[in-house]
């Protein structure tokens, strides 16, 4: 084994994403987090930790990601974490309160592999009025197909109660792995099955958020009659 620590290339690839997501503006101090799910092929001991072939880890940012690193984390620092008991095994700070949403959204769809939660500033406008994000751009409509970009009812953070109303969201769509879910006055929720996806899925959604909200702005003028998207209204 030529690995440093456990996970060594995949949590230097989730921490380069962190730093990423809060530069570009994804979220902001108030926090953020992501994960990723790997389930290993064999068993292997590494520094006295044993880590089974078959087994569900998730590696995962630490708490106070944005407000105390800004994002800027070392692989070390991203955490490693056993999926069943939920269990710190390996990592350097402490698990956020919100690991709930990530493992509740794992229970509900075991394709999922990546779950990305953000208070990305667009979407945002969508997340405090508690409204769905009109979904007006091709990307989002064709080349990745979201659906509709719902906004869950209100929970306060951290809390069971929004754990579970994600996990009751994400089973009323079971074939569905790629989701962006709008929470109720906090931030955005992503599923997918690939952790670059997630970041893509974040990038497009932004965008969705800002030109929808022109439209909105364009249906007050009357300018136009509705959203429109893909040559006709939605």
């Amino acid at each position: 084994m030529t690995e440093k620590f456990i996970f060594e290339d995949e949590r230097r690839d989730l921490a380069r994403i962190a730093k990423l997501f809060f530069d570009r503006n994804r979220t902001n101090v108030a926090g953020g987090n992501i994960s990723e799910k790997i389930i290993p092929k064999e068993d292997y001991i590494y520094d006295n930790i044993c880590i089974k072939a078959n087994h569900p880890y998730i590696i995962m940012t630490p708490t106070m990601m944005s407000e105390a690193w800004f994002g800027d984390l070392e692989a070390s620092q991203i955490l490693v974490v056993d999926l069943d008991s939920g269990e710190k095994i390996d990592g350097v700070g402490r698990l956020t309160r919100e690991i709930n949403l990530h493992e509740e959204a794992y229970k509900a769809n075991p394709n999922i592999t990546v779950v990305y939660h953000s208070h990305a500033p667009k979407s945002m406008f969508w997340a405090t009025c508690g409204l769905d994000e009109p979904n007006v751009t091709e990307i989002t409509n064709v080349q990745v197909p979201l659906g509709k970009l719902k906004c869950l009812h209100y929970s306060p953070a951290c809390t069971k109660e929004l754990a579970d109303t994600v996990r009751e969201e994400l089973l009323n769509r079971p074939n569905q792995i790629d989701n962006f879910l709008l929470l109720d006055s906090h931030g955005v929720l992503i599923t997918t099955n690939d952790l670059h996806r997630a970041a893509m899925i974040l990038e497009v959604t932004e965008w969705n958020a800002e030109i929808a909200y022109k439209q909105a702005v364009f249906n007050k003028l009357g300018l136009l009659d509705g959203y429109h998207s893909c040559g006709k209204k939605i």
